[in-house]
């Protein structure tokens, strides 16, 4: 199988590269892995530090927004003719050991859409974090009629199938429910596995902003509603 795994980045210059020296070079079940850093309109040096960390780079000359970011990993993968495509947060916010857990079960052919929980098991979260989550799944549920104990997880396991079937329009943090909602719509199967979430005060400072909670409701409301 051809493993793709997609890093949306913005200004991440001072962590990427330790980031990706950070990712499996073999995992079971793959024969081959290729590394794509799509570098969202970033004014540093992120897009040297990924090359210095021999990875395949796209750029958006304009910053887009992580969906934005995350469809043009996904036609990259297309082209490259994948049988699984991971994303992985940029921030150091994911345990790299934990793509063979979402792989998984792809590889063994049990779902299409594995998403990497930081809720289903017992773990240190920040307060402000699991209120965050805590919403947007509610938001999910309600508008979209989809269930997830982690509706805003940045890791995340595709199959074929999956890529193929998955068409999200939103270009910022909505994009992530609106997959959940492209899952349902296409009757793929959808497991969540538990994943260990990173916090540092880097990963806080460049995550999802407590404030843009309120946007990301609006911008389901007019999905919903459109």
């Amino acid at each position: 199988m051809k493993l793709v795994i997609i890093i949306p980045a913005f200004n991440e210059s001072t962590i990427i590269f330790k980031v990706l020296n950070s990712l499996p070079k073999k995992l079971e079940g793959v024969k081959s892995i290729k590394v794509l850093v799509v570098n969202d309109g970033s004014s540093d040096n992120t897009a040297q530090e990924a090359q210095r960390a021999k990875s395949h780079v796209i750029n958006h000359l304009l910053n887009r927004g992580v969906g934005a970011a995350t469809k043009t990993g996904i036609e990259f993968a297309k082209k490259q003719n994948a049988d699984i495509v991971v994303t992985f947060d940029a921030d150091g916010q994911h345990n790299p050991n934990d793509i063979q857990k979402i792989i998984d079960p792809i590889v063994k052919k049990r779902a299409d859409l594995i998403i990497g929980s930081r809720f289903k098991k017992k773990q240190k979260i920040p307060l402000d974090r699991f209120l965050l989550n805590w919403f947007a799944n509610f938001i999910t549920l309600l508008l979209f009629g989809v269930a997830s104990t982690d509706s805003q997880s940045g890791l995340r396991a595709f199959s074929k199938k999956a890529i193929k079937l998955i068409n999200f329009k939103g270009e910022r943090m909505d994009f992530s429910s609106e997959i959940l909602l492209e899952a349902k719509r296409n009757k793929l199967k959808r497991v969540e596995v538990p994943i260990k979430a990173i916090y540092t005060p880097y990963s806080r400072k460049k995550g999802q902003k407590n404030i843009n909670a309120f946007s990301i409701f609006i911008r389901f409301l007019v999905k919903f509603l459109g």
